[in-house]
């Protein structure tokens, strides 16, 4: 059954000039472990059901020691153990990893457990190193998940919506929990079932979103140089469908406040900052502390790298990064934006969140 719009559509708080939403890569800093990550993610889930924040998503990495969200699926249901109203969705699951129907089951299981408010949100980069892709594959054929994209996702449609054709090979399957227990003597089955979004960070997943009719969500946080591009192609392409009659795009925005003039929010930038250094040249690990990362020696590469990198991370003071923010609304147009802070400390991500729901208004519920 297609999602209604309101399980799309948020709604902005406060004086923010769209619904403001959180992205969470779990990060693990060096000294910490993934059971303090694990904990932060709750602390911040509540934060944001508290504050006004309209949906929390996880987003799936693999073989990177420093961001423990390899299982989205799992990490959403202890989410939805610790929280009551907030969305809780993936940022995405990545679809050429997965068979179609194993992911059918595990978010009609989070349906279940939080009905109404779980976000299926796909995409189709492994989300790690080539290596790793083959290894969850189990193929080296890895072009071929990419290419068969629009088919997996057909398929998994399928699988929710339990409405495979006569004669087809899985028409006698069925994603449980799912709408087959409602055609089963005496079943009952509650009519959602979580939305889909496309996620990209290209155009592929863009064009797609539209021609389907389904809401789109766009990685700025790591291709900032495509993300006019990207959404004008969606609105571009967009064909009205029984889940949306008109577009809806999210962005993903890197975004750190601090409570001094700024100078935390850059150290702590510059932390995540060599994480990815470290990440691009093969050698990924935990995120740095704010120390290390001052006491390392940058080459020149390096050095192009990190001004590149955190050109697109709006960071700083409190009211740097509501200006921050509110300028990149302007530009873009998205119809959300989902923040995501990287930082060694979980404290400082969690404290950035309640200080740009305070710069914001955003109630407290």
């Amino acid at each position: 059954m297609p999602a209604h719009h309101d399980e799309i559509r948020g709604a902005a708080h406060g004086t923010a000039p769209t619904p403001l939403s959180v992205l969470d890569l779990v990060t693990v800093g060096a000294g910490r472990t993934a059971t303090q990550a694990l904990r932060t993610s709750v602390d911040i889930a509540r934060l944001a059901e508290h504050r006004g924040y309209h949906r929390y998503w996880v987003a799936e990495h693999h073989s990177m020691p420093g961001v423990a969200s390899s299982s989205p699926a799992v990490i959403l249901a202890h989410l939805a153990a610790h929280t009551e109203r907030v969305r809780l969705g993936s940022g995405g699951v990545m679809l050429p990893n997965h068979a179609p129907l194993v992911i059918a089951e595990q978010f009609g299981t989070l349906e279940a457990m939080a009905p109404g408010r779980v976000d299926l949100g796909l995409g189709r980069a492994p989300g790690t190193d080539g290596a790793t892709a083959a290894a969850l594959r189990r193929t080296d054929r890895l072009n071929e998940g990419a290419d068969d994209f629009p088919q997996q996702l057909a398929e998994l449609t399928r699988f929710l919506d339990d409405d495979f054709p006569d004669g087809h090979r899985y028409s006698r399957i069925h994603a449980v929990p799912g709408p087959v227990q409602a055609t089963s003597p005496g079943g009952v089955q509650d009519p959602h079932r979580p939305p889909l979004w496309l996620l990209g960070s290209s155009g592929f997943s863009a064009r797609l979103a539209g021609v389907l009719g389904l809401p789109f969500a766009f990685a700025h946080h790591f291709s900032a140089q495509n993300t006019i591009p990207a959404l004008d192609l969606y609105r571009e392409s967009f064909q009205p469908s029984a889940v949306l009659d008109q577009p809806y795009a999210l962005i993903g925005v890197s975004a750190l406040a601090t409570d001094d003039d700024g100078t935390e929010a850059r150290r702590q930038v510059l932390a995540a900052a060599l994480n990815m250094v470290r990440l691009r040249t093969g050698r990924p690990g935990l995120v740095p502390t704010p120390e290390e990362a001052e006491a390392y020696p940058f080459n020149e590469m390096e050095q192009d790298f990190i001004r590149s990198w955190n050109a697109n991370v709006i960071h700083g003071s409190v009211d740097e990064v509501r200006t921050g923010l509110d300028d990149l609304h302007k530009r873009t147009g998205a119809d959300e934006l989902m923040l995501t802070a990287n930082a060694h400390s979980g404290e400082v991500r969690l404290r950035s969140y309640e200080l740009i729901a305070d710069a914001y208004g955003l109630p407290r519920l």
